[in-house]
């Protein structure tokens, strides 16, 4: 397994295991989604009682894909790294354990997306947005993440956040249904342990299935649309 090196810590306590993201604004590049497909494979490979929390620390939760790094070095590497993205947030959207996004500060572009294929969110209520922006980075969601977006956002916040690219605060977000809980920075990390913990032990063949078949268009499309992007390279 590859070094997660300062990108991504994984931590294990009492049948949570809780990843913290912890590369300033987490934006998803390469190395990045890499690291986080290993810890994502350690929690996989556990064995007994177990759910996942996701965290990143400071001002950002993520801020989005890394557009200087794709736009410069990472432009050789978009054949490996779009491909790597969809599947990614496929294998999160049907992960065998239940998972709850921490969601501590912004929470931008494929980052919220990157949020919004975990089962559960908390969201810190005294700073930090939920923010859908393509529409005004003039970047079109491609139709695996958008349908990732659409499974998860009501139809009446969904239709104002992609088209209005709007900046949601946490009440914003707890009343359009995009998060479960807005609590005080200190808080939101240990509610979302809370919950996580209190779903431990829910049998993981039994959630796939689930997962999969609640989600079964979503995955389909996902998967769909990394094979066209490797084709496409």
């Amino acid at each position: 397994m590859r070094e997660r090196v300062f990108l991504i810590d994984l931590e294990f306590d009492d049948g949570v295991f809780v990843l913290h993201m912890r590369n300033g604004q987490n934006l998803l590049n390469l190395d990045f989604v890499r690291a986080l497909n290993d810890a994502l494979d350690e929690v996989e490979g556990s064995t007994g009682p177990s759910s996942l929390v996701t965290t990143g620390e400071g001002k950002f939760y993520s801020n989005g894909l890394d557009l200087p790094w794709m736009l410069g070095e990472g432009a050789a590497q978009m054949g490996e790294f779009g491909p790597l993205l969809q599947r990614t947030f496929a294998r999160l959207v049907s992960f065998p354990v239940i998972t709850v996004a921490a969601l501590n500060g912004h929470v931008f572009a494929a980052g919220a997306v990157l949020a919004l294929t975990q089962d559960f969110r908390v969201m810190r209520s005294d700073r930090g947005f939920l923010c859908l922006p393509e529409v005004d980075l003039q970047v079109p969601f491609p139709a695996g993440i958008m349908s990732v977006v659409q499974s998860r956002l009501p139809a009446a916040m969904l239709h104002e956040a992609i088209l209005s690219g709007r900046r949601y605060d946490s009440s914003e977000a707890l009343a359009g249904g995009a998060i479960d809980a807005a609590l005080p920075e200190s808080e939101v990390l240990p509610r979302a342990v809370e919950m996580a913990r209190g779903l431990a032990e829910k049998h993981r063949p039994t959630l796939v299935a689930l997962k999969r078949a609640l989600y079964s268009e979503v995955l389909e499309k996902l998967e769909a649309a990394a094979r066209r992007a490797e084709r496409a390279d």
